[in-house]
C-alpha cells in the first residue's frame, strides 16, 4: 500500500535515479517554485507530526524527530542539488513516511489520505497558475559534477 505520492516509489535503480530526483522532477512537472514546494513539504509535516503525536508508541519513538521544522537529518541541506532545499527534505520526511506511518494505515485511511492529498495537490497547482516557478535552465540542476 504506497499511496500515489512522489516519495513512495522504489528507492534507487541500477541508473542511480535517487527518490530525490524523481522529488525534484516531480516538483518540476506540478510547476512548484520554491514557495509551493514548501508549502508541499508543509501538508506533510503535519500530516506526518500529528499521526506521531496521536500515536503512543511513535510519540515515544519519533517524536523528537518533529522538534524542528523541517525535521531530519539533512534539513537545511541541499548539497550537491543546486538548491532543491525541498527535494531533499521531503525526501528524508517521505521516507519516514513511507517506512513508518503507510505500513499503519488501514484501507480506508489510506483511501482518506489519498483523497486529500489530491485535494492539497489541486489546489497548489491553481496557486501555481498565479505564481509560476523559474523555467528550468537547459542543462538539468540535478547532477553530480
Amino acid at each position: 500500500m504506497a499511496g500515489h505520492f512522489p516519495f513512495a516509489g522504489k528507492r534507487g535503480t541500477r541508473y542511480g535515479l535517487a527518490p530525490r530526483g524523481t522529488i525534484t522532477a516531480f516538483f518540476e512537472n506540478q510547476g512548484f517554485n520554491n514557495e509551493l514546494q514548501e508549502k508541499y513539504y508543509k501538508w506533510w509535516y503535519d500530516f506526518a507530526k500529528d499521526f506521531v503525536s496521536n500515536d503512543r508508541d511513535l510519540s515515544a519513538t519519533m517524536g523528537i524527530r518533529f522538534h524542528s521544522y523541517p525535521m531530519g537529518t539533512h534539513a537545511r541541506h541541499s548539497f550537491h542539488l543546486n538548491d532543491k532545499f525541498w527535494s531533499v527534505s521531503m525526501d528524508e520526511l517521505g521516507s519516514f513516511i513511507s517506512n513508518v506511518i503507510l505500513p499503519k494505515l488501514d484501507v480506508d485511511a489510506m483511501h482518506k489520505l489519498e483523497q486529500d492529498h489530491q485535494a492539497m495537490l489541486d489546489s497548489l497547482r491553481e496557486e501555481a497558475q498565479g505564481n509560476p516557478r523559474e523555467a528550468p535552465p537547459d542543462v538539468g540542476l540535478f547532477r553530480h559534477v
